[in-house]
């Protein structure tokens, strides 16, 4: 097509546009004499002005062009106003330049400037509107140009196609009054890209010949639509094949596990480059062939960063981190990513030293190097690290990121950090991650497993898009919070927004129905998760079933549930069963489980505790003396009961009979006050739960100076009134406590949280929300 020069009278279509630089493609002349006149002389020589060339506007061009491509917009922009006299081709080429480094604006600014447009102009234009998605400017000005070529034409069939529009695409094509093979390559893109396999090759069974690009993008779309057999017929099909065709089947078989069609394209392969030998390591590595790949690796005549990596990384998720350590360290190049493998690697298998080596002798950090480290430390127990590391990143400058935020908060969970996760929650906000599936369902996470159901409700409506784990969150969250008909509310819910129950769902809903003692509706769900979701019942759901039978004193029925089982009772199974015993003072079938429970985790020493508080109960001393020689004789340890408050972002930690505490004399000085407020609103000790042989009034000392005890008065004297105190407990709160936290509520006014091992507890106003059913 023969170009065409546009004058600015034909664009009369286009709307008003106000010239902000002074400059003009051709300035006028000028009367120069004025600016040398003096008051004594009459006049001066005039001096002489140097000619522009059309050479010197090149060159300027040239330089432009250069800038623009380094980035330097601030430098081409002072080039360009220097200039006496500008072309257009030096607006196109500042336009062109702004829109590649991402100054719409600017752009868009001088293009509403500039005196004269010619059809490049306008082109350069459609083409920045589409980049900005703003297809309708582009169609307005595509349509207001009186000359088109096939370059225009091009630009609007792109901008339908990368907007899914793809019947306005096919519209423009068929308008099209020339075509080239980038607007025969462009419409069928646009079918492929937006899954319209079918029609993509009608239109590529209509034209004769076609370029290896788009034999490609067919052959592409059918393996986007895991239409192997298709894709393979294509490749057969094709007259050249160059190296993306060979890659891309060769991936495609490794991805899927068929590694033998996969070696036997790679050896037919006349071309071979990095890529190809690297698809067949990572397919190798992907399917669990660590010497094949290692194999081929070590064949490669040329091997890149990706190519160390895959290796690297293979080795690495197989836990041989000797191996990685040895390739990692004779590797010529590496980049961020060969670290943070490394240091995922070895944070993974436990060795947070090497870990943190590699973290600080790094050369340059990402924020997947923080979220690692962090992780790492995280998984390895050390919550305090990693929350240092958490501001440490925050301080470095690097962007917190999702998984960066989604540790941290799960650290917070585990800790019950309820402040320092309602500071963090303000910083997820400003990142703009609040709404994500991500990061709000740690945030969920986070406000259920700190004692805060409400807020974690508040967290759960705003999660955009919620997936089975947000359900399954907030439903085990009133589940422990005991909560059963909320609970059982958000399951029904959860099925009329079209989620799939899945495994974990009913282990929350059978725990839903066991802490609020609903039985005939656990038997029901419980049965239909067969029929219903077609999921099988496995030993967890089974052991819900059990303690929620055992609980409600059908000991019976849980006894012949067990037995039918499909599979051995494990001893969380038989630990409910010891457990529901204990409730009911069962102590023959209490021996029986706890028999069963010993053969299978010896070293279990809550076990042994809840038979030993059976045996209390009874008053059976012997039997209590002999479990304890008992755990002496096989080296089983009791776990040491502690309870945790946070007050002002700091953990405050105590155990039974604790005086380490800064401020213990205060502490058991307003224990002693409360307790005989207590004992006036009827409080009585619960000593037959003390399992030692003394005097009453020792046991009644002994119970008053329980971890949670203190843990609630510390929380009342330092939590500002109006504000729960929440505490925390390693082991499940005793009888006594609980009785004792009742009054304790009643008394101060105050709403008391406390969370075990099993769950939740709501303390207000003399009563707690479990009903004395825990």
């Amino acid at each position: 097509m023969r170009f065409k020069q546009l004058h600015t009278s034909s664009l009369c279509l286009l709307p008003n546009r106000t010239r902000i630089h002074a400059q003009s493609a051709t300035p006028p002349r000028r009367n120069t004499s004025d600016f040398f006149k003096s008051p004594t002389t009459k006049s001066l020589p005039q001096p002489r002005t140097k000619k522009v060339t059309d050479s010197d506007i090149v060159k300027c061009n040239i330089a432009i062009t250069t800038h623009m491509r380094n980035g330097q917009c601030d430098l081409a922009l002072r080039l360009f106003n220097s200039m006496p006299r500008k072309t257009t081709v030096s607006y196109n080429t500042m336009i062109s330049g702004y829109l590649s480094n991402g100054s719409f604006k600017l752009a868009h600014q001088l293009f509403d400037e500039m005196p004269l447009k010619d059809l490049v102009t306008c082109n350069i234009m459609i083409s920045g509107y589409i980049k900005n998605k703003n297809l309708l400017a582009a169609r307005q000005l595509f349509d207001e140009m009186p000359v088109k070529d096939v370059v225009s034409w091009n630009a609007i069939l792109s901008g339908y196609a990368q907007n899914g529009l793809v019947d306005e695409a096919r519209r423009v094509f068929h308008l099209m009054p020339e075509k080239n093979e980038i607007s025969w390559n462009g419409i069928l893109a646009a079918y492929v890209q937006n899954g319209r396999i079918e029609e993509a090759r009608r239109l590529f069974e209509s034209k004769g010949r076609w370029p290896v690009v788009s034999w490609n993008c067919l052959m592409s779309g059918y393996l986007k639509k895991k239409r192997l057999e298709e894709a393979r017929q294509i490749f057969d099909r094709m007259p050249v094949r160059d190296a993306v065709s060979w890659n891309t089947m060769i991936t495609c078989y490794a991805q899927i596990g068929r590694m033998e069609e996969a070696r036997k394209l790679f050896e037919k392969s006349p071309i071979r480059d990095v890529f190809t030998w690297t698809a067949m390591v990572s397919g190798y590595i992907q399917n669990g062939q660590l010497h094949d790949a290692r194999r081929i690796f070590d064949e490669m005549p040329e091997k890149n960063v990706i190519s160390w990596n895959a290796m690297i990384a293979g080795y690495v998720q197989s836990k041989n981190m000797n191996l990685a350590g040895e390739l990692f360290e004779a590797m010529p190049c590496r980049n961020v990513s060969s670290w943070n493998t490394m240091i995922t690697g070895y944070a993974q298998s436990g060795d947070i030293a090497r870990a943190r080596n590699l973290f600080d002798r790094m050369p340059h950090r990402d924020c997947i190097s923080w979220a690692a480290i962090i992780a790492g430390y995280a998984q390895n127990g050390d919550s305090e690290e990693a929350l240092r590391m958490f501001i440490e990143m925050k301080r470095d400058g690097e962007r917190l990121n999702r998984s960066a935020f989604t540790c941290v908060l799960s650290i917070c969970a585990d800790i019950a950090a309820f402040e320092l996760g309602k500071q963090i929650h303000g910083r997820v906000v400003k990142a703009g991650y609040e709404f994500g599936c991500y990061v709000g369902n740690a945030l969920l996470a986070m406000y259920c497993r700190c004692g805060s159901i409400d807020e974690a409700y508040n967290v759960f409506k705003r999660i955009e898009d919620k997936d089975v784990v947000s359900w399954n969150t907030i439903i085990i969250g009133y589940a422990r919070h005991g909560f059963g008909e909320e609970a059982l509310k958000h399951f029904e819910s959860m099925k009329r927004a079209c989620i799939q129950p899945d495994e974990v769902t009913m282990v929350g809903v059978l725990s839903a129905c066991s802490h609020t003692g609903l039985v005939e509706r656990g038997r029901y769900y419980f049965n239909s998760m067969s029929q219903d979701y077609g999921i099988v019942a496995n030993s967890k759901h089974y052991t819900c079933m059990i303690d929620l039978l055992g609980r409600a004193g059908r000991l019976d029925d849980a006894q012949n549930l067990m037995r039918s089982m499909p599979f051995e009772p494990d001893a969380a199974t038989w630990g409910a069963l010891l457990g529901a015993s204990r409730i009911h003072g069962n102590t023959l079938l209490g021996e029986k489980a706890a028999e069963m429970i010993f053969a299978l985790e010896p070293w279990n020493s809550g076990m042994y505790v809840l038979l030993s508080n059976l045996y209390a109960s009874s008053g059976r001393w012997v039997d209590v003396r002999k479990m304890r020689s008992k755990m002496r004789d096989t080296g089983v340890n009791k776990v040491p009961g502690y309870s945790w408050v946070e007050v002002q972002n700091n953990i405050h930690t105590f155990s039974v009979g604790d005086s380490n505490h800064a401020e213990s004399d205060g502490i058991y000085a307003f224990l002693e006050e409360l307790d005989l407020r207590m004992k006036r609103d009827g409080y009585v000790s619960a000593t037959k739960l003390v399992l030692h042989d003394v005097e009453e009034e020792e046991k009644q000392h002994m119970l008053k100076c329980h971890s949670e005890k203190l843990a609630v008065a510390y929380g009342i004297m330092k939590i500002p009134s109006g504000r729960p105190v929440r505490v925390f407990k390693n082991l499940r709160v005793c009888e006594d406590c609980h009785t004792a936290i009742k009054h304790i509520a009643k008394i101060v006014g105050r709403l008391i949280i406390l969370r075990d091992p099993n769950r939740f507890h709501h303390f207000k106003d003399g009563v707690c929300n479990c009903g004395d059913y825990w």
